[in-house]
């Protein structure tokens, strides 16, 4: 199948054109009526932003164990109607992805399913007790070829362990992924602490519990002269310590989710459990703070923490409610409205940091390269004038949980290449054709 993509905007630039043939782009440039296209299904494109396939490193697709929740199936036909073209599964399922055996199934999963590449991320320790170290060096010569390994949802709290499975992954180029949350400091924790949290009675959340864990763990991650990444990060703090470690050098890279860049505390008010995640949603403070790192490098990615839940996990009092939020249909629309409209990224910096960036820290070929002649044809096509009203229930997703339910956004896929066949494609774009 031959496709030419006509008069797109290239990361918000010039319109031009690009012809998709056996996979890879073809061809880029004023390529409309010549002999080059002949033949191609034309797709007016004008108006469209065109983004290198969205990558995303922190995905929970639930299965096996949890299709209830979600499915590999539903949750990668998600992520290509939020333009993602690859996604890092997360290794709570059940059984937990500890063992070779467990991701090879997933990769599996994901490869029938067809929607968007799927990468399992391997557990550190062995079903996520924080015990013993898993089965690292086998998931990595696995045919999922692991890079990326995390507990989680789980801390690895003991700085031995930790320091242990750094050391264990620089034999492969991995990376520890790590969820920073002393469980010490947040145990029964129901919401962020602050002056919500005391008005509301719920037992607060410290920032210092996620910031002391990344003040620890790049301290190893220097120490040992491994790779480290943070999920989530939600604190002005821990942008802070971040943007210091990689003023010493330390090979550490973080992450931000769109629901943390825009939502804050006072959301929780209400007890709508739609609004319990961990972390938890913090202050305004803390969202300038992490769209300002997200700005200036310190937050390399942003990733959507996509956690979807069955109805009853979240229509339930606050206490007993699950804690997590979709997000893979709506992280470029809400990045959109709050770093690209507000002018703190431009959508060549978006590319980077939703694409390019996350595949490098992932060791992920073949996705985030450059929409360039020779490259693999993993694109996106955002109408970026649209605005579209959050409907749970119209979502590909399983879960209804999304926090963004009834807010008006900014921005719509228009069609998702996948090695160059469509997964999302809208049909007004073919029918209407250029002039």
């Amino acid at each position: 199948m031959s496709v030419l993509v006509h008069g797109a905007r290239v990361l918000g630039g010039e319109p031009t054109d690009l012809l998709l043939r056996s996979g890879t782009i073809a061809e880029v440039g004023a390529l409309a009526g010549t002999p080059a296209a002949e033949g191609a299904t034309v797709l007016d494109a004008r108006g469209l932003v065109a983004l290198p396939g969205l990558v995303d490193l922190h995905t929970h697709l639930r299965e096996p164990g949890r299709e209830d929740a979600e499915t590999v199936e539903s949750g990668t036909r998600a992520a290509a109607r939020g333009g993602y073209t690859a996604v890092f599964a997360m290794a709570n399922t059940f059984p937990v992805a500890d063992t070779a055996g467990v991701v090879e199934q997933v990769k599996r999963l994901g490869d029938e399913a067809g929607w968007a590449e799927v990468r399992p991320v391997g557990a550190v320790t062995v079903g996520l007790a924080g015990e013993q170290l898993a089965e690292l060096g086998a998931m990595a010569d696995s045919a999922a070829a692991v890079r990326v390994f995390s507990d989680d949802g789980h801390c690895v709290s003991d700085a031995v362990l930790m320091r242990r499975a750094l050391e264990y992954v620089k034999a492969f180029d991995g990376v520890i992924a790590q969820h920073a949350q002393e469980p010490r400091l947040t145990e029964g924790a129901q919401m962020n602490e602050g002056t919500v949290s005391a008005v509301l009675g719920l037992r607060g959340w410290p920032s210092v519990a996620e910031e002391a864990v990344i003040a620890r763990d790049v301290l190893l991650a220097d120490h040992v002269g491994s790779r480290l990444h943070v999920c989530h990060v939600s604190t002005r703090g821990s942008v802070e310590i971040i943007r210091w470690a990689k003023q010493r050098g330390v090979q550490v890279t973080a992450e931000v989710t769109p629901h943390h860049l825009l939502l804050t505390d006072e959301l929780v008010r209400g007890y709508d459990p739609v609004y319990k995640v961990n972390p938890p949603l913090r202050t305004q403070a803390d969202v300038e703070a992490l769209r300002e790192g997200l700005a200036d490098g310190t937050i390399d990615v942003v990733a959507t923490d996509h956690a979807p839940h069955p109805v009853e996990a979240k229509d339930c009092e606050w206490s007993a409610a699950a804690m997590g939020m979709t997000g893979l249909e709506t992280a470029l629309s809400v990045v959109q409205h709050a770093v690209v409209d507000t002018g703190l990224l431009t959508w060549a910096d978006v590319a980077q940091r939703m694409s390019a960036v996350p595949a490098r820290i992932g060791r992920l070929a073949g996705h985030g390269t450059p929409l360039a002649a020779g490259e693999p044809a993993n694109l996106v096509l955002l109408d970026p004038a649209a605005r579209t009203v959050v409907d749970p229930e119209a979502m590909a997703t399983s879960g209804r949980n999304s926090p963004f339910r009834g807010m008006e956004l900014p921005g719509r896929v228009e069609a998702t290449f996948l090695r160059g066949e469509p997964t999302v494609l809208d049909a007004r774009l073919v029918e209407r054709g250029p002039n």
